[in-house]
């Protein structure tokens, strides 16, 4: 399989021009200005255009200052090295190695200093997609939304899983063309990442109790009535009218492990009648796909964990 140019780019340039379209194109129109004039510009960068979000490293290789508006999204730059000053409507936010600073949509935000040895991993959030996220994570109307915070350290561990997830998803983007040019993967890596974001810098205001049996039950039907839906753990507490905090909890309380752990045996159970029925024209990687599996290799481990052997070995018996 191959992949359009635009879900996976790579840019490597001394010249300003070309950077500036790059950079502009993957992710905002801006204004750049060299600080140290014995700089010279040495822009790198690679990013994956998820639809809804975009994530990607970017290093100037010099010490620069970016005006830029965030127009109708949110950006999130988490240094992997070196430094980020910003300032936020008169407050100054610094961020460092393992920090984070989250930018405003339309909301002129200037990065006042990149220092030259400062590589970010940058993650842009389509604002209406975000804010509709938030909605469905939170079980919450936009209006009653936490304001995002300015600046994210890893105090926590939400906080500290997510900003590790995207920074190795970033690292391994060179190797993920294959599998990025499934829309299906796109669409859950990107919910992925921007429901742990929700979770990670957002308290939980939830004020109402964890999920009871009826709507887990909710859940568990609607997941048996369409297994092979690509869902999203999002997608699972709107069905509940819960928010994802409160879907796991029930789901714990109730049934003892998490939803996604949940759909996954209601599709391996699927799955193993299938195979055990199947005629000789049958293969394992169809009666994967059917039921929802988009790698074949880890049906295969899960199958084998569920059952004590492989697909293939069902399907010849």
């Amino acid at each position: 399989m191959s992949t359009s140019p635009e879900v996976i780019s790579a840019m490597d340039t001394h010249d300003w021009n070309e950077a500036a379209r790059a950079v502009s194109g993957a992710y905002f129109p801006h204004e750049l200005k060299l600080l140290s004039p014995a700089d010279r510009l040495d822009l790198s960068m690679r990013t994956a255009d998820l639809g809804s979000v975009t994530i990607g490293r970017i290093g100037w290789g010099a010490e620069v200052a970016i005006d830029c508006d965030y127009p109708d999204a949110y950006e999130v730059n988490m240094p992997m090295a070196g430094f980020l000053e910003s300032a936020h409507e008169g407050e100054k936010v610094v961020s460092g190695e393992g920090e984070g600073t989250v930018f405003q949509p339309n909301i002129a935000t200037p990065i006042t200093r990149w220092s030259q040895d400062c590589t970010v991993v940058g993650v842009k959030f389509d604002r209406f997609s975000l804010e509709r996220e938030m909605e469905r994570v939170l079980a919450s109307p936009v209006h009653r939304k936490v304001d995002v915070p300015s600046h994210i350290d890893p105090r926590t561990a939400a906080t500290r899983s997510w900003m590790h997830f995207v920074r190795m998803l970033s690292n391994d983007l060179p190797h993920m063309r294959d599998l990025l040019s499934s829309d299906l993967m796109k669409k859950q890596i990107a919910s992925t990442i921007a429901t742990g974001f929700i979770l990670a810098v957002t308290p939980d205001l939830e004020t109402t109790p964890p999920a009871r049996p009826r709507i887990v039950n909710r859940v568990l039907d609607q997941m048996h009535d369409d297994p092979a839906r690509p869902w999203t753990v999002a997608d699972m507490a709107e069905v509940a009218e819960v928010s994802v905090r409160r879907l796991q909890e029930g789901f714990q309380q109730y049934v003892g492990t998490t939803p996604v752990v949940c759909l996954r045996n209601i599709r391996l159970a699927h799955a193993h009648e299938d195979l055990t029925k199947a005629n000789d024209s049958t293969t394992v990687a169809e009666v994967a796909a059917r039921w929802g599996f988009t790698h074949t290799g880890r049906f295969a481990a899960a199958y084998r964990s569920k059952y004590g052997m492989s697909p293939s070995e069902s399907l010849r018996s």
